[in-house]
């Protein structure tokens, strides 16, 4: 496809008005599809395609991917009920992981309120809210050995000889491939209560078997929860204590020495307090507020900036590394290294 017009042509200003257009253009023809889509399956339209369904239509004749067809597909029924779900759509307050969320919850009586409720919120958010309306008993705590995959067999390479083929057998459920990682599961199954799944490893789960031992005394049932939520606090606090000094009795600190990047105590405190914990970076679309954070300096050290706290504010590292590109007019590891201040 070509373009009048190539990103790489465009100014910061108008790159930036150019991904809003487009932004606006996607989210118009994407609600014109769900209402076409709707439309098309209240008529049935699929079965003269020679599809049995519209998901089949949607993946075999239009040639989405099975998750997008679920989300359009869902969205479209929920517009067909209700029909402001395609304004919000439009003007960017819902998009389809909300509704594919919602959809199946909303009812005559609260689908108003519920849609409000629902603009603008991520994922986790629209999940806390479905945990709300249909909230699920808690989880028992379970600890269970996971299966590992077996070895892929050994490649054979042109000198190897090839080994015969093993006599036939009964056909067997289909082999196992490689191991593939899954990603740690948070979810909310009621208000307050939250389902947490990951795997660990052999030496880490024989320390669970200690803790679950040694806390007997408190913990009669060893469940894993209240072990994890105990371990957790106490991490938590080592962290505020290491990481920003925070204590419940500080001593006199030093005044930072003038020519070091080192970062008192007191002043660690301050700069935490005042920043809430969050990157302070402010933009256009407002403050950041992400962790994973560095203290950084308003006017750099290798400017001659002060350790102080008025001279120091939290931020991500991204945005430390985005200040330090904006001061100095360049990047790389040079300027990480004169933009960050290390957590002491």
């Amino acid at each position: 496809m070509k373009h009048a017009l190539t990103p790489e042509a465009l100014s910061d200003s108008q790159l930036l008005g150019e991904v809003h257009r487009l932004i606006n253009n996607e989210r118009r023809a994407t609600t014109e599809l769900i209402a076409a889509l709707g439309e098309l399956d209240a008529r049935r339209l699929y079965l003269g395609e020679g599809c049995s369904s519209l998901f089949t239509y949607c993946t075999q004749v239009l040639h989405l991917s099975e998750h997008a067809a679920y989300g359009r597909i869902e969205a479209a029924r929920a517009a067909r009920r209700w029909p402001v779900v395609l304004d919000l759509l439009a003007d960017g307050s819902l998009h389809l992981t909300a509704i594919a969320l919602l959809g199946r919850h909303l009812t005559a009586e609260n689908h108003e309120a519920l849609l409000a409720a629902a603009r603008h919120k991520t994922k986790r958010e629209l999940e806390e809210i479905v945990a709300a309306l249909r909230p699920q008993g808690a989880v028992p705590s379970t600890v269970r050995k996971v299966r590992k995959a077996p070895p892929p067999p050994p490649a054979i390479t042109a000198s190897a000889p090839v080994p015969e083929a093993p006599p036939a057998s009964p056909p067997t459920t289909k082999a196992l491939g490689p191991a593939v990682p899954r990603r740690a599961e948070v979810k909310p199954l009621a208000p307050g209560q939250y389902k947490v799944q990951f795997t660990v490893s052999r030496e880490t789960h024989q320390i669970l078997r200690e803790a679950q031992d040694l806390l007997l005394h408190r913990i009669p049932s060893g469940d894993v929860g209240l072990i994890f939520e105990r371990a957790l606090t106490l991490l938590v606090e080592e962290l505020r204590r290491t990481r920003h000094a925070a204590v419940d009795h500080p001593r006199p600190s030093r005044p930072a020495r003038a020519g070091t990047r080192h970062v008192p105590a007191a002043v660690m405190r301050k700069v935490w307090d005042r920043d809430r914990g969050r990157c302070a970076f402010v933009g256009s679309n407002g403050r950041c507020e992400r962790g994973f954070l560095e203290y950084h300096h308003v006017v750099p050290f290798a400017d001659g900036g002060e350790t102080s706290v008025e001279n120091l504010q939290l931020r991500c590292r991204a945005h430390n590394a985005y200040e330090a590109e904006r001061w100095f007019g360049l990047s790389g590891e040079d300027l990480l290294r004169e933009a960050r201040v290390e957590f002491c």
